[in-house]
């Protein structure tokens, strides 16, 4: 089996500017599959949603917990990827005190439609989500993929068992041989 590619998509950011002045020194940028993936080592989580309990609790804090553990085996950025939209993934970030991990707004679901991860959660009154999974993606090939069991939409819950940063430090500590990027 051939190693899958991250697909191509385009990610709505925000970045600061210091050129603009006022509150709101920030203005859209668009980042491509290549800005994000290309010549890196990049672990990735996508999860159901910014300020859902557990996102909040334990999946992002864990990433950003071990993020420095991350860097030190040879991992250039962590990222994580919800379907939510650039400003909802900065107020999270400043609300869950999120300093190394790169939040990617996936505000259209392309990235996780093309990934074969969007869900239906209307049921919950949450629209299209992205299922809760990990990844380790080399110079835009993935490496490893971590997917959370019950992929299926409308569920009860989206279970974290398997795409937890613990999970992805033991993949990366006793499992992986790193390709040269």
């Amino acid at each position: 089996m051939t190693p899958q590619s991250v697909p191509d998509a385009v990610f709505h950011t925000r970045v600061r500017n210091p050129d603009i002045a006022g509150d709101n020194p920030f203005e859209w940028k668009q980042l491509s599959t290549g800005d994000v993936f290309a010549g890196k080592r990049v672990v990735v989580f996508a999860l159901p949603g910014a300020f859902t309990p557990a996102c909040s609790e334990s999946h992002l804090p864990g990433y950003e917990r071990l993020h420095d553990q991350f860097a030190a085996q040879g991992v250039d950025s962590v990222v994580c990827v919800a379907v939510n939209d650039a400003f909802v993934m900065f107020q999270w970030a400043k609300s869950q005190n999120i300093q190394k991990v790169f939040m990617l707004p996936d505000g259209n679901a392309e990235f996780t439609r093309k990934m074969g991860m969007l869900v239906d959660r209307s049921a919950q009154g949450l629209g299209m989500r992205s299922w809760r999974y990990s990844m380790l993606v080399e110079n835009g090939t993935i490496s490893k993929q971590f997917v959370e069991p019950g992929l299926r939409d409308n569920p009860p819950g989206v279970p974290m068992t398997v795409s937890s940063a613990e999970t992805m430090m033991d993949y990366l500590l006793h499992h992986h041989q790193p390709r040269s990027v």
